[in-house]
């Protein structure tokens, strides 16, 4: 977005020939002037990411047009373009930065269509096509079917906060929750501000709704160590809320201490992911969550073994009836997915740098002149205070959003990941590698190759790489810096960088700066074993 002030001729707003139109949302169009940095690479071509909101002018005709031979004045010509470009400005910068609270509405019948969006809908926190209510009814005809449509900010403690009370859940407590309408609705979520720009990408929905009563059912098997062999390994001992939602060992340990071959992934923000595994082995979370449970090395049990366990517990055995009608692997999958689905990081301080930076194109006496602009610039510039960039991270950002740094590359996105994978050299000089994607696909080009991690929370998670061979995002950095190692298969995308030690050293903490709070979750209330 060009500065207003650098424009050699100041437009003039002339109400007569301009008017605005209502804000319009274009899912499948790019709007570079607007578009929000973390989506695209400052000095790429712009892709296809979607655009939010996005204010368009129409030019009115003249009471008395003149003739199509008669010469443009190439000021006003000028003033009109700068105008143009000025007002998509304020259209970026005019996000509302209010998360909204909990809202009900009349449920679909079918899967929800694009509609019109209302002018003003929030960048901030952006909500998803609602998906079929009928799909858990398909599977279970006795279930109620639910009577509204809730839209829910995803990072909500409610939804994680677990069924009230203490101790053991106990049958009497889970008839009380599964009793509850509200605990059956279908959810629509609202992805929060800096994931919002991502709500395209939500994977996942349309076979597997969202509902309290789900994710609830989710939570308890993710954090309970009796769907591993021998009761001591659970989804979280991998992916441990307290390490980042992955583990501080350099690859994962499962049953009698095993150790895994690669890193433990982050498990937050995959509803914006859909194939899963670094190798991208699988399509869907639902896969994903099932597979540890049958590896010999991690949970040690068998699909058979766990359901019969489940079904043998009264508490989990009527969760299951009352939301899918039967305790199946499938079932444990959609369960756990659901719960992984609403883990996501809220702002962190740039995404609030973010939301401030557009209004810098603007003019203070415009947004002084619209009340409702200088309370959206008030409440930015209130948020961004009390959530600072520090200056070496603000260096940082612009290394990373060049060519200097070149790291959206790969990290782009709502979710600074691209969901591709890249031969960065990790592990490459050894005898015989891990070929990553290539034992999935068998594409030359994949060998060696692993998805692209994101970067928000990463100083949460270490260590870092396939491999977790990397301690520290200082080495990380290094690793880039050299242009990682030579290989037949290197990404062409890996150079060396040649950042001088204070770059680095920006590098870092930019990287820091994408941290944000992830939801309150309860992590100790299991159902009872009678």
């Amino acid at each position: 977005m060009g500065c207003r002030s650098s424009c050699p001729v100041r437009p003039t707003v002339i109400h007569s020939r301009f008017r605005l139109l209502p804000v319009i949302a274009l899912p499948a169009v790019v709007a570079a002037s607007i578009l929000l940095p973390g989506c695209q690479p400052a000095t790429k071509p712009p892709g296809t990411r979607a655009v939010t909101v996005v204010e368009s002018i129409e030019v009115k005709p003249e009471p008395a047009a003149a003739p199509a031979t008669q010469a443009v004045d190439p000021g006003k010509q000028a003033a009109d373009a700068a105008k143009a470009q000025a007002d998509q400005a304020i259209a970026a910068a005019g996000r509302d930065l209010t998360l909204p609270a909990t809202a009900t509405a009349a449920a679909p019948t079918a899967p929800a269509a694009p509609t019109t969006p209302v002018a003003a809908t929030s960048a901030a926190a952006e909500p998803v096509a609602a998906p079929a209510v009928a799909t858990d009814n398909v599977a279970n005809p006795g279930a109620p079917a639910p009577a509204a449509l809730e839209e829910v900010l995803l990072g909500d403690p409610s939804l994680t906060s677990g069924v009230p009370g203490s101790g053991p859940i106990t049958l009497e407590q889970i008839e009380a929750w599964l009793a509850d309408p509200k605990n059956s609705a279908i959810l629509q979520p609202v992805l929060p501000l800096g994931l919002s720009q991502g709500a395209a990408q939500i994977t996942g929905l349309e076979g597997n709704p969202l509902t309290r009563a789900k994710i609830e059912l989710g939570r308890q098997l993710y954090f309970d160590p009796r769907l591993s062999a021998d009761s001591t390994v659970s989804c979280a001992s991998c992916h441990n809320p307290a390490e980042g939602y992955s583990a501080h060992t350099q690859t994962g340990v499962g049953i009698r201490g095993q150790k895994g071959g690669r890193n433990s992934p982050v498990s937050f923000n995959r509803i914006l992911s859909g194939k899963q595994f670094w190798d991208g082995r699988v399509d869907s979370l639902e896969a994903q969550a099932v597979g540890p449970i049958a590896n010999p090395t991690e949970m040690g049990f068998t699909h058979e073994g766990v359901v019969k366990r489940l079904d043998s517990m009264p508490v989990y055995k009527r969760q299951f009836e009352a939301i899918f009608g039967e305790v199946s692997i499938d079932r444990v999958g959609q369960a756990i997915a659901a719960f992984e689905r609403v883990l996501v990081t809220a702002p962190s301080a740039y995404d609030f740098g973010e939301q401030l930076r557009p209004f810098a194109a603007l003019d203070a006496d415009d947004i002084a002149d619209d009340p409702d602009l200088a309370k959206q610039f008030a409440a930015a510039k209130e948020a961004a205070a009390a959530h600072p960039m520090s200056e070496s991270a603000r260096r940082g950002r612009e290394i990373f959003f060049t060519e200097k740094g070149n790291c959206t590359a790969c990290h782009v996105g709502a979710n600074l990941a691209d969901e591709k994978y890249h031969n960065i050299g990790i592990g490459m000089d050894k005898a015989e590698p891990d070929l990553g994607r290539y034992a999935i696909s068998k594409d030359e080009k994949d060998k060696g190759a692993f998805k692209t991690p994101t970067v928000r929370n990463a100083a949460l998670s270490a260590p870092y790489m396939h491999d977790g061979s990397l301690a520290t995002l200082e080495e990380v950095v290094e690793w880039y810096d050299k242009g990682g190692h030579p290989n037949p298969h290197l990404s062409d995308k890996i150079r060396p960088l040649k950042l001088t030690a204070e770059e680095k050293a920006d590098l870092v903490e930019f990287m820091k700066a994408c941290t944000g709070p992830t939801p309150t979750v309860e992590v100790s209330r299991l159902p009872a074993d009678g």
